[in-house]
């Protein structure tokens, strides 16, 4: 387990010279690049591009598909909301099947997935995370109340690391990474959603990104992806820097990332599952696995 200062963070100012959001600026993709707002998706379907995942990020922020977009269910009761910021974040796996769809409506789909076990089978308020991330790279805020505690500069409290929550940030990265690659995409915006809140909460991010097994007894996020996490925190200190990143390709050097996607089923707007209609019976194999999560959660960490 790593050394951690708990509630701490209250202070925003770092050593050294502070990071700020203006100075990613230069160093984010062109305002060329800005999303135009989607309702729905239905309408995501119908009006997707194939290079669509380029509009992920604006001037200083990725693009966050908000809960509204993925029809989220109601939450059972408000987020709790604490007046100061996170001091970690912590990268996850969904320990899901490594689809080959990397389409919007999938992500919107995979969100709806996720908030139904975690209130359904684990019994919680709503979407343990707050941000999720597709293999396509489409990123869709998770616990409600997220996406404005992140821009007003504090913290929603989740559902993710055990005896851990007041003080970090969840993000989810669709997939199983024991030891299958991570997508080019899915990397590219997890380097810019950690920039973006390293830089919205004033985070260093040789201390402040860590796995999920750094804080508890679990396989997350999967071998591969936890031993890229130096890489991650030096390409988002690069970026926090003003440098530029080069396009993400998905590599064909790379080993097979997994089933096809027509295996996860066909993309319905009007499904809940990929495919299964709402209400059905989910493939056993789709949620995250138990080692993730207590058998008998306490309620202070997974309300």
């Amino acid at each position: 387990m790593i050394a951690h200062s708990g509630d701490g963070a209250d202070d925003r100012q770092r050593d050294g010279a502070p990071v700020t959001r203006r100075s990613v600026i230069g160093g984010v993709m062109g305002a060329g690049l800005i999303a135009a707002s989607l309702p729905g998706d239905a309408r995501a379907m119908a009006n997707e591009r194939p290079d669509a995942w380029l509009d992920r990020f604006t001037a200083d922020a990725p693009r966050v598909h908000t809960r509204a977009e993925w029809r989220a269910k109601a939450p059972r009761r408000p987020a709790r909301v604490l007046d100061r910021p996170p001091d970690r974040i912590i990268v996850h796996h969904t320990d899901t099947a490594n689809t080959n769809n990397r389409s919007l409506a999938h992500a919107f789909a995979l969100s709806r997935r996720i908030q139904r076990f975690h209130m359904g089978k684990r019994g919680w308020d709503d979407t343990g995370q707050q941000l999720t991330i597709s293999r396509g790279g489409f990123v869709m805020e998770g616990r409600n109340r997220s996406l404005q505690a992140i821009r007003s500069g504090r913290h929603v409290v989740g559902a993710q690391v055990l005896h851990q929550n007041e003080h970090t940030i969840g993000i989810e990265n669709e997939g199983r990474y024991n030891s299958k690659q991570v997508p080019a995409r899915l990397w590219s915006s997890l380097i810019e959603v950690c920039v973006w809140l390293c830089a919205e909460y004033q985070l260093d991010p040789a201390e402040a990104i860590v796995g999920h097994r750094d804080y508890n007894r679990t396989e997350c996020p999967g071998d591969v992806l936890y031993a890229r996490l130096p890489a991650l925190r030096r390409a988002v200190a690069e970026r926090l820097g003003g440098s530029s990143p080069a396009p993400p390709v998905d590599s064909p050097q790379q080993p097979p990332d997994g089933p096809s996607h027509t295996q996860d089923g066909p993309d319905d707007p009007d499904s809940d599952a990929d495919g299964a209609p709402p209400n059905s019976q989910m493939p056993p194999n789709f949620f995250p696995g138990d080692d993730e999560m207590p058998m008998f959660p306490h309620y202070d960490d997974y309300g």
